[in-house]
């Protein structure tokens, strides 16, 4: 099992946490923010439906579940830290989410072949290398063979993200090797669109 930095998010939680507000606005609101809301309309609502069984890794407060929520049949959400799925059902009392609880890179009690589209943003960022690829080798089992994956991963390649300490070391060319060796199929990447990172979408 590869190591996991267990302090950073809870210590994020803590001291970003305002009452009242959807934890994880702080860092850019897609209502409020042109280029989130083009994630949202690129990349989420092509890919959700009323009989689709969504995942999203690292929900946080849920500033990006909420365009999950009311398009699914099922949204797994996957965390390691129990306190933070217990702030999204502050946030979100809804039947359709079942919490997993992993140990870093894995997903205990999802079904083999269930998930229709695979969502992170926020959390790619932070995460090594070898726990990205433990993921990548991980989430094969539970995707439908028509699903996609969409992540948000670090990108050294900009100042901004070369800037940021709590940032992993990753870059397109990486991050695209990777996805490859593991036997997905890349069907679109935004370089250009953020600016401290960078997204892949992908299927198996």
């Amino acid at each position: 099992m590869p190591d996991l930095d267990t302090k950073l998010h809870l210590e994020m939680l803590a001291r970003e946490r305002r009452p009242g507000e959807l934890y994880g606005l702080h860092w850019g609101d897609p209502e409020a923010n042109p280029v989130l809301r083009r994630v949202v309309e690129r990349f989420i609502k092509p890919h959700v439906g009323r009989d689709k069984v969504l995942l999203e890794i690292g929900p946080g407060g849920g500033r990006w579940t909420r365009y999950l929520i009311d398009n699914c049949k099922t949204l797994y959400a996957v965390d390691y830290h129990r306190e933070l799925l217990d702030v999204l059902h502050e946030n979100f009392n809804h039947p359709h989410i079942v919490d997993i609880v992993n140990s870093g890179c894995d997903f205990p009690g999802v079904p083999a072949k269930e998930v229709d589209f695979l969502f992170t943003f926020g959390v790619f960022v932070h995460l090594d290398l070898d726990i990205i690829e433990q993921y990548l080798e991980n989430m094969r089992a539970i995707l439908k063979p028509d699903a996609r994956v969409f992540i948000q991963y670090s990108d050294k390649t900009k100042p901004e993200g070369k800037a940021n300490p709590g940032f992993s070391v990753n870059t397109p060319a990486v991050m695209r090797g990777l996805v490859k060796e593991k036997g997905y199929t890349i069907l679109e990447e935004d370089t250009e669109s953020l600016w401290h990172s960078s997204i892949v979408l992908f299927r198996p």
